[in-house]
């Protein structure tokens, strides 16, 4: 199924997948998670949140989308907050749909989430119009890179400390094809010398149903608290491979 069909589809969905994360110099390290991303349709929260009793919006349950996790954080509707950055980089999408963690018991950590811009009307006209790729790090900040569609895989220079064994002077090269049957993300951390990093999130789409969700969280029980476990347990890692660490530059973003 193609991505402007899921327009006239159910308002979420599950992707089911892993997260591998290649590091190539100075040391290589490679690791492999599974996880369990949501696609959701940010026009269409009420709906989303009927999809099953084990799932809900803006209030807690097994598992769960917090609009407030996300944007400027309550300030206003999520889906409102998108369209303006969506608007002050030029691109006019008219509607937007956000694939990002839930929160499972209550929790979540997202490293990065990704709202899908797009224009035009019906089944057969809607296209891709952009992305919005909001970077969080373990320190509390956050960066949103918008990125145009059309444009190859967009680059975008780094902004936001995340790693601390990777300087700031780097440059983003990403693969952004909107979800469909499919997800597929891909990030390329680049240095003046090539490529350094490269991250991937690959996924089959799955329903929001009650049956899914519970297979789905069998398969990846706990898995937001595991993000955050993963990141300074890779962290560690990396440190007893002698790769050095970056200090935090302090500067405002």
């Amino acid at each position: 199924m193609s991505a402007n069909r899921d327009s006239a589809g159910p308002p979420a969905w599950l992707y089911v997948g892993d997260v591998m994360h290649a590091r190539l110099r100075p040391r290589a390290h490679r690791f492999r998670y599974r996880v369990l991303a949501l696609w959701i349709d940010l026009d269409r929260l009420d709906e989303a949140g009927r999809l099953s009793p084990l799932f809900s919006v803006g209030r807690a349950n097994l598992v769960a989308f917090q609009p407030r996790d996300h944007g400027a954080q309550g300030a206003r509707p999520l889906a409102d907050w998108a369209r303006a950055t969506f608007a002050a980089h030029g691109v006019a999408a008219e509607r937007v749909r956000l694939l990002a963690y839930p929160r499972i018991l209550g929790f979540a950590f997202n490293p990065i989430a990704l709202y899908y811009g797009y224009a035009g009307e019906g089944n057969e006209t809607e296209r891709h119009v952009g992305t919005i790729a909001e970077v969080r790090n373990t320190f509390g900040e956050r960066h949103v890179y918008v990125l145009p569609a059309g444009a190859g895989r967009p680059r975008a220079e780094k902004a936001l400390h995340v790693s601390p064994f990777l300087t700031m002077d780097h440059v983003y090269r990403f693969g952004l094809e909107p979800p469909a049957e499919t997800a597929r993300v891909s990030i390329v951390e680049h240095d003046t010398h090539g490529p350094v990093l490269t991250a991937v999130f690959a996924g089959r789409r799955r329903t929001l149903a009650t049956a899914g969700l519970a297979a789905a969280l069998a398969r990846t029980p706990l898995m937001t608290a595991k993000v955050v476990v993963a990141i300074h347990w890779e962290a560690l890692r990396l440190w007893a491979k002698g790769v050095p660490v970056v200090p935090h530059p302090r500067r405002a973003r």
